[in-house]
């Protein structure tokens, strides 16, 4: 019953996308895919954009849209350049998008019909958005996830239908709903041409984590979609997508174990988020040697860039377009532009085949200011709902809500395209527009308490055409200098004057002293640090990687296959008599409701704590014992914590600073 429901209702909203996509091009749903005309030299634009000479006419120039049918049930209106209503799709086409992406998820609903949210993205959802993005000439990447829902390296939950199997039964399994799911939208008109078997499937798939497990999985939906494309007359491309291509050695052994498997498949796709996975540079070194060494061609699979700092819907974004971005990359339209020009050009330059932007269409629902959540729960348009939470109770189960990509979105908050949107269309040619500013970088200086205050003489100023970019002379606001106290530690924005009336903001830090030992675990020797733990294995390790640390390179990090049960800590002696404070940052995830994790400090016998949880990657907790009384010189501080399997994260920066005599 509840398939037949699904099945109805998908075709309701068909008919009605259909009625709306023909009013809106004037188009027979029976005539041959529209068609439009890529530029054949430069154009004027309000986004400058380098050309990229070399760049072929077939490069790949992608869009991941799985949420266009969720966003559009709860409301949402897309518009085109001149601000009429008009199929997303068509605008995508217009813009120089050649490709669409749609995931594809198992059963993505509870037993009762509701979905999990996310975009729902069942194959129905995928065959009425690939129809829309065929019929304007796009071809259409399945993103096949092998799971009810997100499939991650955090998590890969196996559908629930396959809840129980052994691993051949799996692979069976996969092999089926691979076949039948893309004859499925094969027979509905899809112009399929690439089929992803997996999506970043670095840690697991399916439920699965042993690798020669997953290594027949990729096999069995690799043997699916060679029986099934010529079928069809088609030559559709199998991608096999990692991600975290940072760790460039761990890359290179997942392609070198397909390579010794043997396995049939064209292309290895990268998920390359330049606020997280490193720079173009090593973006290329990854893809020239997966093409090198193993013949495999290359496609960005994931990539992204936001445009503005600020928060559409109320549900906190995952970039902020604050102090998280990329040096030279404003959060403005422009910025956006140049981000996504300089990874093609990159990409193009190591013969990567093309890029996909991620979900540049999922825009807010609702405002800011309202509460959204009965739209995002009743349509699937916030990244999960309520209804996921069994299914995936560390995550969803936890902060079920909104969308998070609101700020990266290629359509502003209330669905008109962006000139980035653009930037694909551009590529080739370029884009010219006036000399403009694009952003001034706030610039960010700590001092000691008692130092001299010593600000920058300079300030890079970025234009939309980068070439222009230069250093300013500042000149610092005096009143807002002698306001400052450098004889305690506090927080300071001093505004500064550059030529043209242009502004620049520094976010002055005074720093009290930090009493704690080595609080960052960036000095070799670490024996002031005791670590214990239950069990027969230490969970922990002083981990390298900038990424997971809130400064520096270095993380105490903690993961285990158990449950966990360990503590950090350091003995301080000597102490100033006085009054101190302690604090540290952490951040991790799939913590269990029952998890245990503290913030404590020892002094004359007695223990004082600050408890916490970790609710996913780079949120960065900052737990606070405010008051401790130091009499005879000696105290312990820590953290200390006992969750669940599974669960991760990194614990950095501790402080310990007095306040008071």
């Amino acid at each position: 019953m509840k398939r037949i429901y699904k099945k109805l209702l998908v075709l309701c909203i068909s008919i009605g996308l259909c009625a709306m996509a023909l009013s809106g091009c004037g188009q027979d749903s029976e005539s041959e895919a529209a068609t439009f005309p890529m530029p054949d030299g430069p154009e004027e634009s309000t986004i400058y954009v380098e050309p990229v000479a070399d760049i072929s006419d077939d490069f790949i120039r992608g869009m991941d849209a799985s949420s266009v049918l969720v966003e559009e049930n709860s409301g949402v209106t897309y518009y085109n350049y001149e601000g009429e209503k008009q199929d997303v799709f068509m605008t995508l086409a217009q813009s120089g998008v050649n490709y669409i992406r749609i995931r594809v998820w198992n059963d993505p609903y509870d037993e009762n019909g509701n979905g999990y949210g996310g975009g729902n993205n069942d194959v129905e959802t995928a065959i009425a958005l690939g129809k829309r993005a065929t019929q304007y000439g796009m071809k259409v990447c399945i993103d096949f996830h092998y799971s009810d829902f997100w499939a991650d390296p955090k998590r890969q939950h196996a559908p629930k239908a396959w809840e129980g199997m052994k691993a051949d039964e799996k692979c069976d399994a996969l092999y089926e709903f691979t076949k039948e799911s893309l004859t499925e939208i094969l027979d509905a008109g899809v112009d399929v041409g690439m089929v992803q078997i997996g999506n970043e499937i670095n840690n697991g798939m399916a439920g699965e984590v042993f690798l020669p497990t997953i290594t027949d999985m990729l096999r069995s939906g690799s043997r699916a979609v060679r029986e099934i494309s010529p079928k069809y007359g088609k030559d559709i491309k199998i991608v096999v997508h990692y991600t975290n291509i940072e760790d460039n050695g761990s890359i290179d052994g997942l392609v070198s174990n397909l390579a010794h498997a043997d396995l049939d498949y064209d292309m290895i796709g990268l998920s390359y988020y330049p606020f997280w996975d490193g720079s173009n540079e090593n973006m290329q070194k990854v893809a020239r040697h997966i093409k090198e060494a193993y013949g495999k061609e290359v496609i960005i699979a994931e990539t992204s860039y936001c445009y503005t700092s600020e928060d559409g819907d109320g549900n906190a974004n995952s970039l902020a377009g604050t102090d998280d971005l990329v040096d030279g990359y404003a959060a403005s339209v422009q910025g956006q532009a140049s981000m996504i020009r300089d990874i093609c050009a990159a990409a193009n330059e190591v013969g990567v085949a093309g890029v996909f932007y991620w979900e540049g269409t999922w825009i807010p629902v609702g405002k800011a200011t309202d509460d959204n959540s009965p739209i995002w729960e009743k349509y699937g348009s916030g990244w999960a709902s309520s209804y996921a939470s069994d299914y995936d109770p560390d995550d969803a189960g936890l902060y079920y809500g909104g969308c998070s990509w609101d700020n990266q979105a290629m359509f502003d908050f209330d669905g008109h395209p962006l000139a980035s949107l653009n930037v694909f269309k551009y590529l080739k040619y370029g884009a010219t527009a006036p000399l403009a500013v694009d952003s001034v970088p706030d610039i960010y200086v700590s001092l000691s308490v008692g130092s001299d205050i010593v600000l920058p003489q300079m300030a890079d100023v970025i234009y939309n055409d980068r070439s222009a970019n230069k250093q300013s002379a500042v000149t610092w606001d005096e009143a807002q200098l002698s306001a400052i106290d450098t004889s305690k530690g506090g927080s300071y924005e001093i505004t500064g004057y550059l030529e043209d009336d242009i502004t620049v903001t520094c976010y002055l830090t005074i720093d009290m002293v930090n009493y704690a030992v080595n609080p960052s675990f960036e000095e070799t020797n670490l024996s002031m640090w005791n670590v214990a733990y239950e069990g027969s294995s230490n969970p922990t390790d002083f981990q390298v990687k900038s990424d997971d640390a809130h400064t520096g390179d270095v993380a105490f990090h903690f993961w285990s296959e158990s449950d966990m049960d360990f503590s950090i800590e350091q003995e301080l002696i000597d102490l100033e008599p006085g009054t101190y404070q302690l604090s540290v940052y952490a951040q991790g995830g799939d913590m269990s409701e029952d998890s245990v994790l503290e913030l404590y400090a020892i002094v004359d016998g007695e223990e004082l704590s600050s408890p916490f949880m970790l609710t996913t990657w780079a949120d960065w907790k900052n737990p606070v014992i405010p008051k401790i009384t130091v009499t005879d010189g000696t105290l312990t501080i820590g953290v200390r914590m006992k969750c669940n399997a599974g669960s991760w994260g990194t614990v950095d920066d501790f402080a310990l600073n007095k306040i008071s005599d």
